[in-house]
């Protein structure tokens, strides 16, 4: 059931975004809350008990539980998603590896060492400036790249139709500076596997960001133009709103809060919410909290509360790291600062 729906009457988005219920088991009729809703926290399962048990399998090592529920899984995006959640897992690296020792044709354990490899690559690096990260940590770093590229090349190989090796090999090009011809036919590869995969979207925004040697006319560029390809209802408005933050983190203290209240970017935030979170075609499908999240940010930072307040009301606590990761400090705490300061509309 959609969230949002248009309204006649008054001009811009919080004047014509209206509040309707939405089957999530949250509320059915009415207008928003005047509380400011649950506890936020940070749960990348987001209440799903079956991911849980899985994160708990890949925690403990049972791979002779876990195999059989990632094998029986069909849904290419699905498997991705699994797969990126376990990479998060410390310790995966180690029993995928004797896994691999054991069974090296296992292609589902080597598509999750592959990930792994990439997370711990940056676990490894760290979240420090290039300038300040060390000479050995440079070397792990490039070590468990190669390591990941390896696995997941022959994943792909082995597994031709999968999406997941595609979309975690845009990850670990951009990490080992592979140049953007090997970017660009990895993203391909993937999206034809899944033409509306928001992850390898999310990846390709990634790489053509002003950081990794993109621009923003290339970054905005690519976010527009995929959102106006999908149809209206498409997860992929997300990416506008994300390409409009992270124009804003390149700004200077002052230019950023002026760019982003802009009414140029305020009126392609409002036209991108509107063809996604906003419109009644929008499905709430694995997902929808991080691109609820992303929107919620940005209308926040544009002093688009009222618009904002029902994002968050929508999102009940659901916090995502992305993008409050951006912001200092934890993104829990961000989010309820956010999150307050727009309840109190």
């Amino acid at each position: 059931m959609p969230l949002f729906r248009r309204r006649s009457g008054g001009e811009g988005a919080q004047d014509r975004a209206g509040w309707r219920g939405f089957g999530f088991g949250r509320r059915s009729t009415g207008a928003p809350a005047a509380s400011r809703g649950a506890e936020p926290r940070l749960d990348p399962t987001f209440g799903d008990a079956a991911v849980r048990l899985v994160l708990a399998q890949a925690a403990a090592g049972d791979w002779a539980a876990l195999r059989p529920v990632l094998s029986a899984v069909e849904d290419g995006a699905e498997l991705t998603y699994l797969a990126g959640v376990i990479a998060d897992v410390p310790g995966v690296e180690v029993w995928t590896g004797r896994v691999l020792d054991d069974t090296p044709d296992d292609t589902v354990a080597l598509l999750l060492s592959g990930a792994r490899q990439i997370t711990w690559a940056w676990e490894a690096r760290t979240g420090a400036r290039a300038k300040n990260v060390t000479e050995e940590q440079w070397k792990v770093f490039r070590q468990r790249l190669d390591t990941a590229e390896e696995q997941l090349l022959e994943v792909a190989e082995r597994e031709p139709a999968w999406l997941a090796p595609w979309y975690f090999l845009q990850v670990s090009a951009r990490g080992a500076s592979l140049g953007p011809e090997v970017a660009t036919c990895r993203f391909e590869a993937a999206v034809r596997r899944s033409p509306e995969h928001g992850g390898s979207h999310r990846q390709r925004l990634q790489q053509l960001c002003a950081k990794w040697g993109g621009s923003h006319e290339e970054m905005h560029g690519f976010a527009r133009s995929a959102m106006l390809a999908a149809p209206e209802g498409s997860h992929l408005g997300e990416l506008v709103a994300l390409a409009h933050l992270e124009h804003w983190l390149d700004l200077p203290d002052g230019e950023d809060h002026a760019y982003l209240t802009s009414p140029t970017v305020l009126a392609e935030l409002q036209e991108a919410a509107f063809r996604s979170v906003l419109h009644p075609d929008f499905e709430p499908v694995r997902g929808w909290q991080g691109t609820f999240n992303t929107f919620a940010m940005a209308f926040s930072l544009a002093d688009q509360r009222k618009t904002a307040r029902l994002l968050f009301d929508a999102l009940d606590g659901a916090v995502t790291e992305s993008p409050w990761h951006y912001l200092s400090g934890d993104p829990v705490r961000t989010f309820r600062a956010h999150r307050d300061r727009c309840a109190a509309y």
